[in-house]
């Protein structure tokens, strides 16, 4: 039985929100809302009977006396967009994580839950709010909003003794269970393995019958970007470690492009990082909207002032210093108004200024790499022709601008707005993208060569390139590109995954980007578990830690204790941590104790990326230094799955897709309640355990030397663990024998 209609009134309320469809009347049709971004046109080709029936299926939320008025609606945007987002009900609430306290539930994990899916469609922390659209371009929370009405109805209505089901967006309903299961069961994209295609996605999509939750937008634990800075701090950092053999950055430069979703990342960690990061992006409202959350400092659309900024250095000299901030900041204001110059107003002494200002740059400014600079800026167009330009600076002055390189685009997503071709702007690939989307791909695939061979040119000089496990190079291998490695097995290429060179062995050691939300919502209480949580790991280096994990302690204690003064909340007062088994046991525990003791004045929920120790089977990126032939096996994420399920996760959630790409990886993650019972603590020591050991047990017994250390000492401080250890193969010519036999 579905919600009761509610009656006529505009949504301003989270107990409106909660009383399921509003139906009577029907609220206005807005359509897509003008001002902010919007997903791209997806082109599932259906046939007219398949119209028929993704018609069939979304009409099935409604009562027959109202499905000819929303037949006609759906129809058009399905036609339009390729999908029915059901925009009429897209709700009239400011869409954001509020206070625990405000949501009408029956139980506090519900009004968690409320929360946490709030919070991904926040239009400061989703790329595609109406779409409901959090990271990737196409990371979905749900389907359509018919089905946000429902969920955020039945979890007002849900008490301790019963589960909410979720079948990719759709709520299936509260089914009887008990107090100590899962609150919320969630999968997103479970196809049976031979039709688990693009092709076959598209269709099923637009069909409204199956979903790609990327990793925690269907799981509702996205936190923003910050979700992803502290990796990407410390993939930064050890690159420089491994390739650079520097452990300061400082006048290094960092190149990618994607500002997007979970890419926008990449300019703050350039900075925490040390190093001057330029970071391109076709789109403008991503450029604009991380400039305006602090996360970009700045913005040009110009490769000259790009490669300026590169080489000279604004604070060479401190009698120059507030003349040159004076000049830029007016070049760049300059620059940004050049759209509202029109010919009447002299466009040529406008550009006559920008010529007179660069060349003031080239006369009293320095390089800004020999200077060290921190810096971020964000260029405003295709990375393919930021990457060519470098190359020609090389080709013509024999200087190499760049040191570290990557990629952040969404290709796992590259033939439906993931990635945009060089040929074309912005506007005009997404137009032709709706229009002719055999051509768009033909161009991206082009376009992916030349990018490769820019990378390449840069790479034989010096430059240090790897692949963020956004499917990158396996797009670009299929594409044509360059990128093949001679005698390697099909999870390598050309260039190494930050899993394979940097991060692999980071999670074989037990650390992984563990997370919480204080659902207060005040920045006192998080201000609070930041320092339990750097509490807890001196406490940790005190009782002593192998020289390895101290490190990893000493990388995770520095960034705690800058947390705060870089701005990285966005949305939810939320923090990531980067932290082994140990760490997040104790950190969990001593949360949980300070709410109980009123220290933290609301409950926490812990979380996790699902790109995680245990949480991801993905042969291109989490298990990409996996060499024993499992790496395309997904034994380890669905067993963590059920693992967390029975062991006190609050909701747990399974996935088809994600980084990577659908049908390209099997990922889970969870959400757990911290209210300040006993039962909590006990819950979170015995998942947390569990949700750690399961991934390092797994690479123990691929080969990885860590994850033996790793999983021996937590068998010796847990009796009760017993795991089974490989034994090597000493002689490796007893192999050649044996097959010569």
């Amino acid at each position: 039985a579905f919600p009761p209609p509610i009656s006529s009134a505009p949504m301003t309320s989270l107990k409106e929100i909660c009383r399921g469809l509003p139906l009577n009347p029907l609220p206005e049709n807005k359509g897509r809302r003008k001002g902010i971004p919007h997903a791209p046109v997806r082109t599932p080709s259906l046939t007219a009977q398949e119209k028929k029936l993704a018609l069939r299926n979304a009409l099935r939320y409604f009562p027959p006396e109202i499905q000819k008025k929303l037949a006609l609606e759906f129809a058009e945007e399905l036609r339009l967009y390729g999908h029915i987002y059901m925009y009429r009900f897209c709700p009239d609430i400011e869409m954001r994580a509020y206070p625990i306290g405000e949501y009408p539930c029956k139980t506090k994990s519900a009004a968690a839950i409320m929360l946490m899916i709030m919070n991904n469609l926040d239009p400061s922390v989703a790329q595609f709010p109406q779409e409901l659209v959090t990271y990737g371009g196409n990371g979905q929370v749900f389907s359509n909003w018919a089905q946000f009405w429902l969920v955020m109805h039945y979890l007002s209505e849900m008490t301790e003794e019963q589960t909410l089901v979720m079948y990719s967006g759709h709520p299936l309903g509260l089914f009887p269970s008990h107090q100590r299961a899962p609150r919320l069961i969630i999968t997103n994209g479970m196809v049976i393995p031979n039709y688990s295609s693009r092709d076959e996605y598209e269709k099923m999509f637009a069909l409204g019958v199956t979903m790609y939750g990327q990793m925690t937008a269907g799981s509702y634990c996205y936190i923003g970007p910050q979700g992803i800075v502290h990796g990407t701090v410390l993939t930064v950092l050890n690159a420089g470690r491994r390739y650079l053999k520097a452990e300061d950055l400082s006048g290094k430069v960092f190149v990618t492009s994607g500002l997007g979703g979970m890419s926008g990342a990449q300019a703050k960690a350039a900075v925490i990082a040390g190093c001057v990061g330029i970071i391109a992006e076709v789109d403008e409202a991503a450029l604009l909207k991380r400039h305006k959350q602090g996360w970009l400092m700045e913005i040009s659309n110009n490769l000259d002032h790009c490669i300026a900024r590169l080489r000279y250095d604004l604070k060479h000299n401190s009698h120059h210093s507030s003349f040159m901030e004076s000049v830029i900041n007016n070049y760049v204001n300059l620059e940004r108004s050049v759209s509202e110059i029109s010919v009447e107003n002299n466009i040529q002494t406008f550009f006559c200024w920008v010529h007179f200002l660069q060349l003031i740059l080239l006369l009293f400014s320095r390089e800004a790499r020999k200077n060290k600079i921190a810096l971020s800026l964000g260029y405003h167009g295709n990375v393919v022709d930021l990457w060519e330009r470098l190359v020609y600076e090389l080709d013509t002055t024999g200087e190499l601008l760049v040191d570290l390189g990557s990629d952040q685009t969404s290709c796992h997503n590259p033939f439906n707005g993931g990635y945009y071709p060089v040929q074309l702007g912005f506007e005009e690939g997404k137009q032709l993208l709706s229009t002719n989307p055999g051509k768009f791909r033909t161009l991206v695939q082009a376009s992916l060569k030349r990018h490769v061979a820019a990378i390449n040119k840069l790479a034989d000089k010096g430059m240090f390139f790897w692949d963020y496990g956004n499917a990158f190079l396996l797009e670009a291998q299929r594409a044509g590109a360059d990128v093949a490695k001679k005698g390697a097995n099909k999870t390598e290429f050309r260039y190494p995954s930050y899993v394979q060179h940097i991060m692999g062995d980071i999670f074989s050691l037990g650390f992984g980007p563990f997370r919480w939300v204080c659902t207060s919502g005040d920045p006192q209480d998080l201000a609070t578990t930041d320092s339990i949580a750097m509490s807890v790991l001196e406490d940790s280096i005190r009782q002593g830690v192998s020289t390895s994990v101290k490190q990893q302690y000493h990388d995770n204690i520095r960034w705690i204790r800058e947390a705060g003064r870089h701005g990285l909340v966005v949305g939810s007062q939320a923090r990531i941590l980067y932290s082994d088994q140990k760490g997040r046991v104790s950190i969990a525990v001593a949360i949980n104790r300070a709410i109980s003791e009123g220290k933290i004045k609301a409950p926490v929920v812990l979380s996790r990326d699902h790109h995680d120790v245990s949480g991801t089977d993905s042969p291109f990126r989490e298990t990409s230094n996996i060499y024993d032939g499992s790496a395309f096996c997904a034994d380890m994420a669905v067993q963590n799955f059920v693992g967390d399920s029975f062991r006190g996760a609050t909701w747990v959630a399974l996935h088809n897709g994600g980084g990577v790409g659908w049908g390209e990886v099997i990922n889970g993650g969870f959400g757990l309640v911290l209210d300040g019972s006993k039962e909590a603590e006990e819950r979170a020591k015995m998942m947390l355990s569990w949700d750690v050991s399961n991934g390092v047990a797994r690479r123990c017994w691929s080969g990885n030397a860590f994850a033996y250390e790793t999983i021996c000492q937590a068998m010796k401080e847990n009796g009760t663990l017993r795991v089974t250890l490989p034994h090597k193969v000493v002689d490796e010519n007893i192999l050649e024998q044996a097959v010569k036999h």
